[in-house]
């Protein structure tokens, strides 16, 4: 049996009648090594692509978990200052200072408030929401106008800071339920998971929060 090259492109087989091995030309295996080639480079791109995911994945695990964490603002207690939706960054606890916003847990969930007492401050809140803390008027410019209010406080007043726990109120003093409440009461130290820095989230709010 002899065997030649084709002229016919890239068809192979035997040729019953003719009795010859019909081989492919030299394009069409050109074509296929590209092909075979163009494979294998998608391939490793994917792969390559993969790997780069889940090194950034594992990557922003870490710092959100041991670095910054990220919390999202549910509900309307700390508006104007922070809207549902919201993201923002954190930073680790570290020594919480008052008026910082502080994300803690409670009743397994994690809520954020603005931090009023230290352990061991005296909190006055008259009938109009003015907030006194150790006999002096709290300036709190971070509320928005008209937003002061008594709102729902069954706390004895004034009312002295536990030790190793923080006086904490939303900013919606209306709706919000915190520390003025017997059942929120104060926030322990090691319930605190963070205090908030930085809103990267919707886009066109992005920056401090304060």
């Amino acid at each position: 049996m002899t065997l030649t090259q084709s002229s016919g492109g890239a068809q192979g087989g035997a040729n019953t009648k003719s009795g010859r091995v019909s081989l492919p030309d030299l394009s069409a295996i050109d074509d296929e090594l590209e092909r075979s080639e163009s494979a294998q480079h998608r391939h490793n791109v994917r792969r390559n692509i993969g790997f780069a995911l889940a090194a950034v994945f594992a990557a922003s695990v870490l710092v959100s978990s041991y670095v910054l964490p990220t919390f999202r603002i549910y509900g309307s207690s700390m508006t104007p200052t922070l809207r549902e939706g919201d993201v923002v960054v954190g930073t680790r606890p570290g020594t919480v200072r008052r008026g910082e916003l502080i994300a803690f847990s409670y009743n397994n969930k994690l809520l954020t408030k603005r931090v009023i007492g230290l352990p061991g401050d005296w909190i006055d809140i008259d009938s109009a929401g003015n907030v006194s803390v150790n006999g002096k008027r709290l300036s709190e410019p971070y509320l928005r106008a008209g937003a002061k209010s008594l709102g729902q406080c069954d706390i004895t007043l004034p009312y002295q800071v536990p030790e190793d726990t923080y006086f904490v109120m939303g900013d919606r003093r209306s709706v919000s339920l915190d520390s003025r409440l017997t059942q929120v009461g104060c926030i322990p130290k090691d319930q605190v998971a963070g205090r908030l820095a930085f809103r990267v989230w919707p886009p066109q709010s992005a920056g401090p929060v304060s």
